[in-house]
């Protein structure tokens, strides 16, 4: 099975940019669709960004398109989300996650495979 490992999280300015790292060890990610989710205490976790395992298909949700970009390094076998103009309500923990399937999927728990989460804080 996969272990996924998340990083980069931090605290930025609103406005800003980071970078999250999903690390991916034990397989292959090529052999998986993952996804990024976030949660905020007392929220289920929403669906951020996700890929399907060819790497072909790349969808983000609408409260990110056009800021975050979801991306693979087959090579480092690792995913990155790249976060820019963030804004407070993008305070979140985030996750990696990934699925047995070819296409990734909007809901959490279609996923076998989770990483422990990276915080990440905008201040405003």
């Amino acid at each position: 099975q996969v272990q996924l490992v998340e990083s980069g999280g931090g605290l930025v300015q609103a406005g800003g940019s980071l970078r999250l790292s999903c690390a991916a060890s034990g397989r292959t990610l090529s052999s998986y669709a993952v996804g990024w989710f976030r949660q905020t205490p007392g929220k289920e976790r929403e669906f951020v960004a996700g890929m399907s395992w060819s790497g072909s298909n790349i969808y983000h949700a609408d409260s990110v398109k056009g800021r975050f970009t979801m991306s693979r390094d087959n090579a480092k076998n690792t995913v990155y989300l790249q976060m820019n103009s963030r804004k407070p309500e993008d305070t979140a923990v985030y996750y990696c996650a990934a699925r047995r399937y070819s296409g990734m999927a909007y809901d959490p728990r279609q996923y076998e495979y989770w990483g422990q989460g990276t915080q990440v804080t905008v201040s405003s």
